[in-house]
C-alpha cells in the first residue's frame, strides 16, 4: 500500500515537522490545519469565522493536491480554543462541509500552535 506524502504549495506550510497530509491507500490523511495565510504565514485577521475559512481553504488546497475534494472528507475533528464561539464555527463549516457531511468531533482545548483559535484534521476516502 506504501504511503505518499502530500504537499500543496498554495495552503498554509507545515509549522513544524510534520506533512500537511499523507495518501495511504485510499484514505487521504490531512494535518491538523490552522487559519493561516499562505502568503504572509501569519493567522489570518478577522475573528473565528475568517480562521475557520482559512483553514477550510487549506484543507480543500491539500486534498485537491491529492486528487481528492471536501465530498470525500468521511472524519473530522475540530479543536477549538472557546467553544463560545461554536455557532459561528458551524455556520462556515456547514458551507464547506455541507453534501453529506461527514463524522465530527469537536473539542475546546487551552492553546493551539501559532495562536490559533481553531484547527481541523480531515480524513477523505477516494475511490
Amino acid at each position: 500500500m506504501g504511503k505518499e506524502v502530500i504537499r500543496d504549495p498554495n495552503s498554509a506550510q507545515p509549522i513544524g515537522p510534520y506533512s500537511q497530509g499523507i495518501k495511504a491507500g485510499n484514505f487521504i490523511f490531512v494535518a491538523g490545519e490552522k487559519g493561516i495565510d499562505p502568503s504572509s504565514g501569519k493567522i489570518i485577521e478577522g475573528g473565528i469565522e475568517a480562521e475557520t475559512r482559512q483553514t477550510f481553504e487549506n484543507i480543500k488546497g491539500i486534498l485537491e493536491s491529492a486528487g481528492a475534494s471536501l465530498d470525500d472528507v468521511v472524519a473530522s475533528s475540530v479543536f477549538m480554543t472557546n467553544l463560545k464561539e461554536f455557532d459561528q464555527m458551524n455556520g462556515i463549516y456547514a458551507k464547506y462541509l455541507n453534501n453529506n457531511p461527514p463524522g465530527r468531533t469537536t473539542v475546546e482545548v487551552s492553546a493551539l500552535p501559532a495562536g490559533a483559535h481553531i484547527e481541523i484534521t480531515v480524513t477523505a476516502y477516494i475511490e
